[in-house]
């Protein structure tokens, strides 16, 4: 009889073991996928690029040399009421983040509570009312989940995920922002000059008008030629009237942008910006901070399915504590008044209509979308770039030709000035080719923006200078 209890004694342990060790081996297998980063859906090269090492991006600070500028840009990044909330939707994240972390640990209590009740006579089963008083004075830790699934890491880790995206999407606003003021700045500075430029010719051409009715009152000029001088004037009049509300309205802008914080310094003519080489796509998109958002946040689908596939498995919850326990307040420290509790919870999923299944899906189709944002801000962050490019070859192309051309107009203003001055060209001859050489100074202040503008959006679409 001895013999046989010692053998099924040692029977019994391995019986007993194996479900421990089987959970043992499970805990140790993670259930979130193996993450790995898809390939870019873009070109291995720009168009039209040769095949370099990209360019450092200076910060910005260094990148725009106009101390006026500087200062707009440092008031927005300060002051600006967009990028306030977008810190704060962080500091959002940043929160959650830690509470999901600290979820991974116990938390531990110091609990107290009294209770007085009474019971009535007829309940007692002695014919006589009874008053009973109890005091708990414990420390312990409450429905701790021991994560051997992995699913509170999990959660851990896709909130933690959801915070770098939300900082790099933060990143993402204030290189955008600084982008902003600065393409603000070089507008006010293309309005300014072109304001400047109609004022000017304004002025010359009401001199000219004043000129032209004199001949004609001297019976030396036609009527032909007083409203040709009157329409050109009034032409260039509607148009600085014009520059002068758009100049006004980039500059309320411009003052949105910086939170109203500053008042506009006097605009300068804006120096040019450093030459950038982008490198390849691999490393140069890599880098945007909306880039880098959208992966964290594919990092963070991706953590959603681990948690998801744990919701299959037990769960185990812990709670324990230890402490005294009296019927007296003042018996709580007594000798023989301890008290402990030790209360682990296993909770197994057996029909839930569902649900979890449904869970999974959810998470695995949310992977499949986050996928997809990510490679199409890759394929929008490439176009970027190349559109920048493109355009930086081409406006300086423009500009050169938009150089020439107001140099041939100016020539031709002046030959034609002579010509009239002669008796060999008439005033109508003068008033076309002054029309052209305004129009050409008008369109070279706008390409000479352009060419800064198209400068801007690579620094911008490189991902900018933090």
């Amino acid at each position: 009889m001895t013999k046989r209890n010692r053998r099924s004694g040692r029977g019994t342990v391995p019986r007993l073991a194996a479900p421990f060790t089987a959970l043992t081996l499970l805990a140790g297998c993670s259930l979130v996928p193996d993450y790995l980063r898809p390939a870019a859906p873009v070109p291995q090269h720009f168009a039209g690029v040769a095949e370099a090492a990209a360019s450092a991006l200076p910060p910005w600070q260094e990148y725009f040399a106009d101390p006026a500028l500087r200062t707009l840009i440092e008031a927005a990044l300060k002051h600006n009421r967009d990028l306030q909330i977008a810190l704060a939707r962080v500091e959002e994240a940043r929160a959650l983040a830690g509470i999901a972390r600290a979820d991974r640990l116990p938390t531990l209590e110091a609990q107290g509570a009294g209770n007085r009740s009474r019971t009535p006579a007829d309940l007692t089963g002695t014919g006589q009312s009874r008053t009973a008083s109890r005091y708990d004075l414990a420390v312990g830790v409450t429905a701790f989940e021991l994560d051997f699934w992995g699913r509170v890491a999990a959660l851990s880790e896709a909130a933690r995920a959801q915070y770098l995206a939300g900082d790099e999407a933060a990143k993402s606003f204030r290189v955008g922002l600084v982008g902003d003021v600065a393409s603000a700045w070089f507008q006010l500075g293309e309005l300014a000059e072109r304001e400047r430029l109609a004022k000017a010719t304004l002025q010359s051409r009401s001199e000219s008008l004043e000129l032209i009715r004199k001949r004609r009152d001297a019976g030396l000029a036609g009527e032909l030629d007083v409203l040709a001088a009157e329409s050109l004037a009034e032409s260039v009049r509607a148009q600085w009237a014009e520059l002068t509300r758009q100049r006004r309205q980039t500059e309320n802008a411009l003052s949105l942008l910086t939170g109203m914080a500053v008042t506009l310094p006097p605009v300068a003519k804006a120096a040019p910006l450093a030459e950038l080489a982008p490198g390849l796509p691999s490393d140069t998109l890599l880098r945007r901070p909306d880039v880098r958002a959208a992966e964290q946040r594919l990092i963070a689908a991706n953590a959603n399915i681990g948690a998801a596939r744990a919701a299959f498995f037990p769960r185990i919850a812990l709670t324990a504590n230890l402490g005294s326990a009296s019927g007296a307040l003042s018996g709580l420290f007594d000798s023989g008044s301890e008290a402990w509790l030790f209360q682990p919870v296993l909770k197994l999923p057996l029909f839930d209509s569902g649900r979890n299944q449904a869970n999974l899906d959810l998470a695995q189709v949310r992977k499949v979308a986050a996928v997809a944002d990510y490679e199409k801000t890759v394929q929008q962050a490439f176009r970027e770039v190349a559109d920048a490019l493109a355009a930086q070859a081409g406006y300086r192309e423009q500009l050169a030709a938009q150089k020439a051309n107001l140099q041939a107009q100016q020539g031709r203003l002046e030959r034609v000035q002579a010509r009239a001055q002669a008796g060999i060209a008439s005033y109508l001859e003068v008033l076309d080719a002054s029309r052209e050489a305004f129009a050409a100074e008008q369109t070279l202040a706008t390409t000479q923006r352009q060419v800064l503008g198209t400068q801007l959006a690579l620094y911008k679409a490189l991902g900018g200078g933090e």
